[in-house]
């Protein structure tokens, strides 16, 4: 269940990040080794958790939580909040990064490893691209192997305490590797799919891969979209 009335879009900061993108806003032109460099380029690091969404936050209760795992799977899923408590739960400290420029060290986070799920829905020897669909209208795009790794996790919890409204709670996806765009809050349905689906900010000029080490913040070069 939602509630969003009198929440529209921010249509004015859409427009503005997607101006980022036309100008190459926040680009360093350098790539790093994530083996061996911790702050990805053009990163610095905050203390806080700064909140950034398109103007909609979705209140979903925990007894009203469903997400769905679809599409090239042997075994569609529909996991209730306690379902999702009812897997094997773990536990993992991770730093994540915003293409916003922030990055936040050592999160500490509690759910569900993304390969758990996936052992149970059985992909499709089709299945090559996951599509995330949050409750607010969201969508974002992976491949199934940036899925399918031991970093990747459906968490509930962030630093000891159920993750906030404000930050995609109940549940969000947590795919550390990439920029933050791509662990998609307040997530509702899981599609897995033979052809790539890029998602909101993917067809408004960000990068479809979004590897912070390469600097994969936007798809062109500056002034070319």
């Amino acid at each position: 269940m939602t509630d969003d009335t009198g929440s529209r879009p921010r249509e004015k900061l859409i427009a503005r990040k997607q101006d980022w993108a036309r100008e190459g806003r926040l680009l360093t032109g350098t790539t790093a080794d994530a083996a061996t460099v911790r702050l990805p380029p053009g990163q610095r690091e905050v203390s806080d958790w700064p909140v950034l969404d398109l103007g909609i936050q979705p209140e979903i209760t925990r007894a009203a939580f469903r997400l769905d795992i679809v599409g090239a799977v042997e075994q569609p899923l529909s996991l209730g909040f306690d379902d999702l408590l009812a897997l094997p739960q773990s536990a993992s400290v991770s730093d994540m990064h915003c293409v916003t420029q922030w990055t936040r060290y050592d999160n500490r986070w509690q759910g569900v490893a993304a390969r758990e799920v996936l052992a149970r829905a059985r992909p499709k020897a089709t299945a090559r691209h996951v599509i995330f669909h949050a409750h607010d209208g969201y969508s974002t795009n992976v491949r199934l192997d940036q899925f399918d790794r031991p970093d990747v996790f459906l968490v509930h919890a962030w630093n000891g305490q159920p993750i906030s409204r404000p930050h995609g709670g109940p549940v969000r996806v947590l795919i550390p590797h990439l920029y933050l765009w791509k662990s998609a809050k307040w997530v509702r349905r899981i599609e897995l799919a033979a052809l790539d689906r890029p998602g909101f900010w993917e067809t408004r000029g960000y990068h479809n891969n979004a590897d912070p080490w390469r600097e994969e913040r936007y798809a062109a070069a500056p002034g070319t979209l």
